[in-house]
């Protein structure tokens, strides 16, 4: 269910990122090579991006698939940016909501991108979501169960969680009501990338020119991409990428001591 992909380094167009490599994130959308679930993401596609000097970041978010845009790859050409998140989208059920269920989700600085499916959705997420104040819910963008574990992520960024806490709690609880649900989230403020692994595929690269790309699935055969073991907690910044194992529902809680991954190949 979906492919995305953020980026943290050195200012460059977003289509190097996204279009040019050669099973890039525009490619996957219809031709990934490592989705477990779905084999076509086009209901829909979204890209955030940050501009020099402004923290708030941009969005470009479409209904359709991404290859039956005519301005995406005019935009994406001369588009530039130190950061971004981006996705491609299948659909764990259809819906009235249009683009604005097609991630990346924003709130301030934030992006937000949920690859996965919530098990029983809505059913098995009722108590979960009536944790959340009623504010929060009238503003989901839209009825879909990535929105939803949006919420309670940025709930907990608001109350003062760091990134790495604020996704790996999530993953507990939500995995905790809806224990078969896929949970891959994704999340940046545009100078470090976080993100869990819960069910399907992350990759990284810590690119030798500067920059780090965390992915559903490597864009090119480079082989210094490596991949993240299922429930783990992924920190990245333009530099370094930290690695510490997720908890299971009800197991002892997420250690405070980030592991280094191994080094990559050369």
């Amino acid at each position: 269910m979906c492919r995305h992909l953020a980026y943290a380094g050195p200012v460059e167009p977003i289509a190097r990122l996204l279009v040019a490599p050669p099973h890039g994130l525009y490619r996957q959308s219809w031709a990934p090579r490592h989705q477990r679930y779905g084999t076509v993401n086009a209901d829909g596609f979204g890209v955030g991006w940050y501009a020099e000097g402004d923290p708030v970041p941009a969005r470009y978010r479409r209904a359709g698939p991404i290859w039956a845009d005519q301005s995406f790859a005019d935009l994406a050409r001369v588009v530039r940016t130190g950061a971004l998140l981006a996705a491609v989208r299948d659909a764990t059920l259809s819906g009235a909501d249009a683009e604005a269920a097609a991630a990346p989700f924003a709130a301030g600085t934030w992006l937000f991108s949920h690859n996965g499916a919530v098990a029983g959705w809505p059913g098995t997420l009722t108590s979960v979501a009536s944790s959340l104040p009623p504010g929060d819910l009238l503003a989901l963008e839209a009825r879909n169960d990535s929105a939803l574990v949006w919420a309670l992520v940025l709930a907990r960024l608001r109350a003062g969680d760091d990134a790495g806490r604020a996704l790996a709690e999530t993953v507990a609880e939500v995995a905790d009501a809806a224990p078969a649900s896929r949970l891959n989230l994704l999340l940046t403020d545009g100078a470090t990338v976080t993100a869990t692994t819960w069910g399907d595929t992350l990759w990284y690269l810590t690119r030798p020119g500067g920059g780090t790309v965390v992915a559903s699935e490597p864009y090119d055969d480079d082989p210094r991409w490596q991949k993240v073991p299922d429930r783990t907690l992924l920190s990245a910044s333009g530099t370094d990428v930290l690695l510490a194992p997720l908890k299971d529902p009800g197991g002892d809680a997420l250690a405070d001591a980030f592991v280094p991954p191994k080094e990559p190949r050369t």
